[in-house]
């Protein structure tokens, strides 16, 4: 692989590491996703963002496993405790609750 094709994968996977890491903020918000528009019946359904959050957190560690294998820096597009979690794998109520944690302690300080 030629250093531009590899700066091009790079970048790719940047792109994608950022759309899976908004996608993922927005099912935690529990703001619209294309989810929503997959299962326009189900919005009504307590499970639903639940499922909703657990389909974006899977896309998040496919794009990130796939990052690892190609060794590509996926760490940097989020901050030390966001990696941990995705680390950890597991969607438990800790990632929710902690997700932006790094982020509002640093607008404090600001």
């Amino acid at each position: 692989m030629t250093n531009v094709e590899r700066q091009s994968l790079e970048q790719f996977f940047v792109e994608k590491l950022q759309q899976a890491k908004v996608l993922f903020e927005r099912a935690l918000d529990c703001k619209h996703t294309d989810f929503d528009d997959l299962y326009p019946y189900m919005n009504e359904q307590p499970q639903f963002f639940w499922y909703k959050r657990y389909v974006a957190w899977s896309e998040l560690l496919t794009v990130v496993k796939l990052a690892k294998e190609l060794e590509i820096d996926w760490e940097s597009q989020f901050t030390e405790r966001q990696a941990e979690f995705i680390e950890g794998k597991v969607l438990q109520g800790k990632v929710l609750d902690n997700w932006y944690a790094e982020e509002k302690m640093s607008q404090l300080e600001e």
